[in-house]
């Protein structure tokens, strides 16, 4: 399983970006959480068996999946949490 943590910053909260990440996840199969923090960033762990799809996703994340969203900055770094069945929106 391929699993990394991502954290975007820029214009990525009040912009639908969190929907279209769920939805980009959905179209990907790719499992695991997207969440607004408190600073302004979003958060987002993803896992997949494909690692092309996962790289796919975090290209489209980092380009903002939201039309309305800007991207300044991605960081990725990989994870070892527990697996996910599915992709959530939290908060």
């Amino acid at each position: 399983m391929n699993k990394v943590k991502l954290n975007a910053t820029g214009h990525v909260q009040g912009v639908g970006f969190r929907y279209t990440t769920f939805q980009l996840a959905k179209q990907l199969n790719i499992k695991g959480t997207v969440k607004n923090e408190n600073d302004g960033s979003v958060t987002i762990f993803a896992q997949s068996d494909d690692k092309l799809s996962l790289q796919k996703f975090i290209n489209e994340v980092r380009k903002s999946p939201s039309p309305y969203g800007r991207v300044d900055y991605l960081d990725v770094k990989l994870d070892h949490s527990p697996d996910f069945d599915d992709f959530k929106m939290i908060n």
